[in-house]
């Protein structure tokens, strides 16, 4: 277990925004991570938000189980399903600073893209289509094992859906709960799963369970253009700090 006070100063606040994006801001979860990065190792890191972030799913799920995508959701799990694969198998090969970076540039210019094309003023839905969502389900499955950052690539396939503000969150909790179901077999496996790790996150469950709240809190009274204002505000940002970080980790 570990003790170090500076650890739990980047602790907190980052399972605060875990909690949040687990309440339905999906994106501002991966600003905890390099949070984390500041006092351990990533990998390490990554093996302690893991436990903190399956508790954190159990009070999302239970809140949105009648909220969520059905098509949506088994058309990006079935994508995410070889996302993992392939994450599992190339980890020890693949840089994080590559993937920080090519996720950041698929979140801005997202944005970008929608922008210019009016897609983030209100409108009709975009129709469901099984192959793009294969596709960007596999990247997040890929970028979540990989980096922890599984959020914009799932952003860019439903965004255009314009789904109700409480059913894109209850698609989002849905979606990431089974990846990180599937990633914690696969720490396991991997031999990045001990009892310090455990001990540690276990101490850390209260303070994510009311974040997590709150977060669902927040959401529930955000009416759905103001949502989806902030849903793309959060992935620009999330965009440009991933192209930053992943700049930096490349030429340092």
């Amino acid at each position: 277990m570990i003790h170090d006070p500076w650890f739990y100063l980047a602790a907190l606040p980052a399972v605060f925004l875990m909690g949040l994006a687990k309440g339905g801001f999906a994106g501002v979860s991966v600003l905890s991570m390099p949070l984390m990065a500041l006092v351990m190792p990533p990998i390490e890191a990554a093996a302690i938000m893991l436990p903190i972030l399956m508790v954190q799913d159990v009070v999302s799920v239970w809140t949105y189980r009648h909220d969520f995508d059905k098509k949506v959701l088994a058309i990006l799990v079935g994508g995410s399903l070889f996302g993992i694969a392939l994450g599992a198998a190339l980890a020890a090969h693949v840089s994080n600073a590559l993937i920080e970076l090519f996720v950041g540039l698929i979140a801005a210019g997202y944005v970008f893209y929608a922008w210019m094309k009016g897609h983030m003023k209100p409108g009709e839905p975009a129709p469901t289509r099984v192959a793009p969502g294969l596709f960007w389900g596999g990247v997040g499955g890929f970028t979540s094992f990989i980096a922890n950052a599984g959020a914009p690539p799932f952003q860019v396939y439903v965004l255009p859906l314009r789904l109700k503000p409480q059913t894109y969150a209850g698609t989002g909790t849905m979606f990431f709960a089974i990846i990180n179901w599937i990633k914690f077999v696969a720490f396991y496996f991997l031999g990045q799963v001990s009892p310090g790790h455990l001990e540690t996150s276990a101490i850390l469950f209260p303070p994510a369970i009311a974040a997590t709240f709150f977060g669902i809190w927040l959401v529930r009274r955000t009416e759905s253009d103001r949502f989806y204002k902030i849903i793309y505000a959060i992935t620009l940002a999330v965009g440009v700090f991933l192209i930053w970080v992943g700049i930096r980790h490349l030429m340092g």
